[in-house]
């Protein structure tokens, strides 16, 4: 868990909005697509979303 909050942050992403992220995410996607939640995939192709 600690080595993907630091990827998001050498990503330049906020980690707590990334987690909060994917936690909401993470049951509605299949296996194949789970990679899109890492914090590389995810800065690139998902809009910033404000924390909760």
């Amino acid at each position: 868990m600690y080595s993907l909050i630091g990827s998001a942050k050498l990503n330049g992403i906020d980690s707590q909005t990334w987690l909060a992220d994917v936690i909401a995410r993470i049951s509605d996607l299949p296996v194949s697509r789970l990679h899109k939640l890492l914090p590389w995939e995810w800065s690139a192709t998902t809009p910033q979303v404000k924390a909760a």
